[in-house]
């Protein structure tokens, strides 16, 4: 029900150039298939697919998502990652309506031919200061700041969306530069904040491996953004 209009599939595509120390979806980082173990036994996330082996199976579900207003979103890990797989399928699908849900990671010829492929993104920005995006992601964000430029002039509408992480993304710093990043950005829908998962941690063991942010979880996450509520508000 987050993951677009009306009723809807999502592709979640492993593989992500970011490694954000938040990250709630550890099972997506890496682009090969993985043993995911849990009290009831384990399973394997990831699957591997052909392109007309995806199209197939999302067609048969074209005529429900169409009804009801809905239709495919390709998030992940990063959808960028495997732009030509994508890309692939997309033109493959029958008149489904199409969401990319994207950190924006990506060179901007890749970027761009899925965003000519899709009626409508959902844009992650998380932090605006270079340095700390480094720190919190391992990557610079010019890739992502030029693409967001990029998807302004595209024509094509984008929701932005923040991940409230707690002394990290909710700071009044970091909300007031995205709020001026953002502002009057042709395309614009509205901003969604997201709030954090403090389950996330679970999820790191249950693939053999270790969560240890290096900020206080139990810090409760910054409320005295209300300009940016009432900004927000504007969009919806």
């Amino acid at each position: 029900m987050h993951d677009g209009p009306g009723i809807r599939t999502s592709v979640f595509l492993k593989g992500c150039p970011l490694s954000c120390v938040w990250c709630h979806n550890p099972e997506g980082q890496s682009i090969e298939p993985q043993v995911i173990r849990s009290p009831v036994g384990e399973r394997i996330a990831g699957t591997v697919y052909t392109s007309g082996e995806l199209a197939e199976y999302l067609n048969q579900q074209a005529e429900i998502l169409r009804n009801n207003e809905g239709g495919v979103t390709f998030s992940g890990g990063e959808p960028l990652l495997q732009t030509d797989f994508v890309a692939e399928v997309i033109d493959l699908l029958d008149d489904i309506h199409i969401v990319l849900d994207t950190s924006g990671y990506a060179p901007e010829k890749d970027f761009l031919s899925l965003i000519d492929r899709s009626d409508l993104i959902f844009f992650d920005l998380k932090l605006i200061d270079r340095r700390m995006h480094r720190q919190c992601t391992g990557c610079d964000n010019d890739l992502i700041l030029n693409n967001l430029q990029r998807m302004s002039a595209s024509g094509k509408p984008f929701v932005i969306r923040v991940p409230l992480v707690p002394g990290v993304t909710d700071t009044d710093k970091n909300l007031t530069d995205i709020a001026q990043t953002v502002n009057g950005l042709p395309g614009l829908v509205r901003v969604d904040l997201l709030p954090y998962n403090r389950a996330a941690g679970s999820k790191y063991r249950s693939i053999g491996r270790k969560f240890n942010p290096d900020y206080d979880e139990a810090q409760p996450v910054n409320t005295k953004f209300a300009f940016l509520n009432s900004w927000v508000s504007r969009f919806e």
